[in-house]
């Protein structure tokens, strides 16, 4: 019987280990109020609800090869405002709440090319102001491109 007794113990060991395992997943009510239970969430379910909460709903559906404006929240001072960028969508980028997308327009002759994080408060708006028709993920071909070799056909089924 003792050695029975022995055998059983390493195996009772393991299951207190899983049942604690189990607990952390599981909603524990909190003692001092009832009315709200605690859930312990893992590290990865945390992060992951965090970005959810922080990803912007209400943006439209945007491709590359689009022309959209971008207002951009601009602090001058006490002041805050909101200036509009508008290009053409070259290229997009991650997903979630790091997803960018790079926007090229030419000012002054020159082209410029910002990259904006699409879920950041630094973005204000996105407006997609006229689908643009290509066949390619990344439009970094209009880099070398100027003038009218610069446009985009235009989509109308979207």
């Amino acid at each position: 019987m003792a050695a029975d007794s022995k055998d059983t113990s390493p195996s009772e060991g393991t299951e207190n280990t899983e049942a604690t395992s189990e607990e952390t997943s599981t909603v524990v009510a909190d003692a001092t109020s009832k009315s709200d239970p605690v859930v312990k969430l893992s590290g990865d379910a945390l992060i992951r609800a965090f970005e959810n909460a922080q990803q912007k709903s209400d943006l439209p559906d945007i491709y590359v090869g689009d022309t959209v404006k971008v207002g951009v929240r601009i602090s001058e001072g006490n002041k805050e405002r909101v200036q509009p960028y508008e290009g053409v969508v070259i290229a997009k980028r991650h997903g979630g709440l790091n997803q960018t997308i790079t926007v090229r327009r030419i000012f002054q002759g020159i082209g410029v090319e910002r990259v904006f994080m699409l879920h950041s408060p630094q973005v204000a708006s996105v407006k997609v102001e006229r689908r643009g028709k290509v066949r390619k993920a990344k439009l970094f071909y209009l880099r070398e491109r100027v003038g009218k070799a610069t446009r985009v056909k235009q989509r109308f089924d979207r």
